[in-house]
């Protein structure tokens, strides 16, 4: 068929310029998963210490909301998979929107899609090439993780069924992508879309599942890999779900794309004003109407999450009774009130949020440069260092204020709940305590667009290893060397804990010192993109 001609060319370029990235994700994918069943097995060997864990994990809201319920009590396998299925699935969903935008959305934006086009490449192609890779890297990342766990001891039926489960939504949300890149005229709006949509239906899974609502977790495809229900029941009727979404999506991603011009989006942009507003006058002013709308969208996801957090935090209160409950906190490194430790967990989940934001902004940066309309700002009165330095301070002032929005929505709603007003002031301040740390990764992010711009993804990875360790770490009992490498390690644990001033302002000054570090290559290298 003409229209996909050219598929399999494209399908080898996807994998020559993934060739590093996919294979990392996965083994970090893999790890994680591996990591959760050896630690979980390890530290509940009896059937009446997982039975015990399994009824404190059920009777919390707050990580229900966050990770599901366990469905058979008996089950190690279950419970120990119970954190990695979601979190992971989380991060599969976002490895399969980046992917697809890239290739799709992305080749249009940077111009090479139309070169391809006016080759012998059909129009179909580059969707097609981006689904096969996506697709393909989300079965294997499936059987992998399949495998892996299987080496690990636990039954080769749940294995087969966790796998499965991660596989799908893989599947489902490169669909997801791939309707978003028809819709909207840009990457970063096709991004953002297809991300918005991950928050919106994890949100939807998680208040499913915590006030018993299960028609609210049909509604999501992590609720769909939660319904397969590895090591309790194995249903894998449920893993045909996203590959029915997924069909439908894209088949109305082919048809949305043969409706549209090359470039287009089905969304037209809206046009810009003839001549740039009081407000439009530097650098600063244009990074900020570049990263608003972005940033409320970011604003709007913590609000709602914040929310979600206060409301279910308190109940955990009831389960002070529970031995086995106070020892899983003790283990993830929270102290206090069983109350404040579910803050901590959850507000630490927050912070690692905050810090992608802050990462994606700096990105900003990078694709304005390499869209050439940076050489065209910097060509007139308008330092680089000034210039980069605006995108960062958006980045910046843009992770503390999600965090602020979270912690006050947190804050009230938990001061409410519990009749006690000196309450908010305990949560938004461990709100701010994960400040420093997001900054940290803006720092990092910054290096690595200023110094090594070919090599600005290793942010990204720098996220990733920082999550992993967080969330397996201290469940391994990794050394104090390991888990320093994640700034969010170095982060106590508030509310409950006591406030470590010098580790904060110890991290504020490393993120200061690595954006002074980027600010500085940015000056020394060529610029890049369309010149």
């Amino acid at each position: 068929m003409r229209e996909l001609a050219g598929t399999g060319a494209l399908v080898r370029l996807a994998l020559r310029r993934d060739r590093i990235l996919l294979p990392a994700w996965l083994l970090a994918l893999v790890a994680l998963a591996v990591t959760s069943a050896v630690a979980t097995t390890d530290l509940y060997p009896t059937a009446e210490s997982v039975a015990k864990a399994v009824s404190a994990l059920n009777d919390t809201p707050a990580m229900v909301a966050l990770y599901g319920r366990v469905h058979d009590p008996s089950s190690v396998g279950a419970l120990a998979m119970l954190k990695a299925l979601a979190s992971g699935a989380v991060l599969v969903a976002a490895l399969a929107v980046f992917l697809v935008v890239r290739h799709t959305r992305g080749e249009e934006e940077a111009g090479r899609a139309e070169l391809l086009v006016a080759g012998p490449v059909g129009r179909s192609a580059q969707l097609t090439a981006a689904m096969v890779v996506v697709v393909g890297g989300s079965l294997l990342l499936g059987l992998a993780s399949a495998l892996a766990l299987a080496a690990s001891g636990l039954p080769l039926s749940g294995c087969f069924a966790f796998g499965l489960a991660w596989a799908g939504v893989g599947v489902a949300f490169a669909a997801v992508a791939a309707v978003a890149a028809q819709a909207v005229a840009s990457a970063r709006g096709a991004a953002g879309l297809a991300f918005g949509t991950l928050a919106l239906t994890y949100a939807l899974r998680g208040i499913g599942d915590a006030m018993g609502e299960q028609w609210l977790s049909w509604l999501s495809p992590i609720g769909w890999a939660q319904a397969v229900r590895p090591f309790a029941g194995d249903r894998w009727w449920a893993g045909l779900l996203p590959l029915t979404f997924a069909v439908a999506a894209v088949a109305a991603a082919y048809a949305l794309a043969a409706r549209r011009d090359l470039g287009a989006g089905l969304v037209p942009e809206r046009a810009g004003p003839v001549s740039p507003g009081l407000g439009l006058r530097g650098p600063l002013s244009l990074a900020w109407r570049s990263h608003r709308g972005a940033l409320a969208g970011w604003t709007a996801g913590f609000t709602a999450y914040g929310l979600l957090v206060g409301a279910v935090a308190g109940s955990a209160g009831d389960m002070l009774s529970s031995e086995q409950a106070r020892e899983l906190f003790d283990k993830l490194g929270n102290a206090g009130s069983l109350s404040d430790s579910v803050l901590a967990a959850m507000l630490g989940v927050l912070g690692v949020l905050a810090a992608a934001h802050g990462v994606q902004a700096v990105g900003r940066a990078h694709a304005e440069e390499d869209a050439g309309r940076a050489a065209l700002v910097l060509a007139g009165p308008v330092g680089r260092t000034r210039w980069l330095l605006g995108h960062i301070a958006v980045a910046l002032v843009g992770s503390a204020l999600v965090l602020v929005a979270a912690g006050v929505a947190a804050g009230a709603v938990h001061a409410l709940r519990l009749g006690d007003a000196d309450q908010f002031a305990r949560v938004m301040g461990a709100a701010l305590a994960r400040v420093p740390a997001a900054w940290v990764l803006v720092g990092v992010a910054a290096v690595g667009y200023g110094v090594f711009p070919r090599a600005s993804g290793a942010a990204w990875a720098y996220l990733i290893a920082a999550l992993l360790i967080g969330e397996v770490g201290p469940l391994l009992g990794l050394d104090g060397a390991v888990l320093g490498i994640s700034p969010f390690t170095h982060v106590p644990a508030l509310p409950g804990a006591d406030a470590q001033w010098l580790s904060l302002f110890a991290l504020a000054g490393v993120a200061a010192a690595l954006v002074a570090a980027g600010a500085a290559g940015l000056r020394r290298r060529d610029l890049t993109g369309h010149q």
